[in-house]
């Protein structure tokens, strides 16, 4: 006998939070515009990378809403879940799209540093800045969500990681401006690169958790295991699932062993009823599948898991 919650959410975490991706996709849009003209007109790769940067985050933004509108779309007998893993596709995209930028601004910079270009450090100071005020202003719009969505926190990230750039660009500047060192644009521009790898890690690792269907984060199945085991009428669990769909989706499932005097009509409502309770107020798990079993009913399964 098996139970379903269909307490699904209307939509996933990105979803939710649409608007403030939009925003925060126009303004970074603008920046790079602005960052591409003050790189053209002082010479500074520095400046110019962290206006790459800032256009892939742009680039990760807009297909994490893509994703996310993709995402509302009702399932199939195909797709039984619909396509909300399709956020997670465009955050793994958004993690290469990363590591890419990373490289191709390594090498760039490796390249230059042997080289003396003219740099005229007052336009590099005055975008820099305008670039790292545009960028703190996205991290306050993306505040709330970026703990809610993967591809919240890839763009909230990623933002972080373009502030951090701004600011390489603005003390690159203040150092050529004071000692004549021009090899400092170069050297920013490789921090900016080394300070993308590990944002990039950062997300692909928790991308790969949601696709090999590990347990979402801050769930101990040992721990619900004895949370289900409190429930009354129940006297073993097996075969215990827990994975996410996308972020903000957990599912769970369990075949749950009963007593003899539970398995009943009217026993196994309230034991279904106490299970996903438990599951939704304990571990904030909406969509959970319980199949209910009489003790005898262990020797026709061939169980895969604890």
């Amino acid at each position: 006998m098996n139970a379903h919650d269909h307490g699904l959410p209307q939509g996933t975490a990105t979803n939710k939070h649409r608007r403030k991706l939009i925003l925060v996709v126009a303004i970074t849009l603008t920046i790079v515009v602005v960052q591409v003209l003050g790189a053209v007109l002082s010479g500074s790769l520095a400046l110019l990378a962290d206006a790459g940067h800032m256009l892939s985050d742009a680039a990760g933004v807009s297909i994490a809403l893509f994703a996310a509108w993709i995402a509302t779309r009702p399932a199939t007998r195909r797709s039984t879940y619909g396509y909300q893993r399709a956020e997670v596709l465009a955050a793994l995209a958004n993690a290469i799209i990363l590591v890419v930028i990373a490289v191709v601004i390594l090498i760039e910079a490796l390249r230059r540093i042997s080289t003396t270009p003219d740099i005229r450090t007052d336009v590099m100071i005055v975008t820099a800045v305008i670039g790292a005020a545009a960028n703190l202003a996205c991290l306050l719009i993306l505040r709330d969500g970026q703990a809610e969505s993967l591809n919240l926190r890839g763009a909230y990230l990623e933002v972080l990681g373009d502030l951090l750039g701004s600011v390489a660009v603005i003390v690159a500047a203040i150092v050529i401006a004071t000692t004549d060192f021009l090899q400092a644009d170069a050297l920013a521009s490789i921090a900016i690169a080394l300070m993308i790898l590990p944002r990039a890690w950062s997300l692909l690792r928790e991308v790969i958790n949601v696709l090999l269907e590990a347990a979402p984060k801050g769930v101990d199945s040992e721990m619900i295991r004895n949370h289900i085991l409190g429930v009354g009428g129940v006297v073993g669990v097996h075969d215990i699932h827990a994975w996410t769909i996308t972020s903000g989706v957990p599912v769970f499932s369990a075949h749950v062993v009963v007593d003899g005097e539970t398995l009943n009509a009217e026993g196994v409502d309230q034991v279904l009823d106490r299970l996903t309770h438990c599951l939704r107020n304990h571990f904030d798990t909406r969509h959970c599948t319980f199949q209910i079993e009489p003790a005898e009913h262990a020797v026709h399964e061939t169980r895969q898991h604890a």
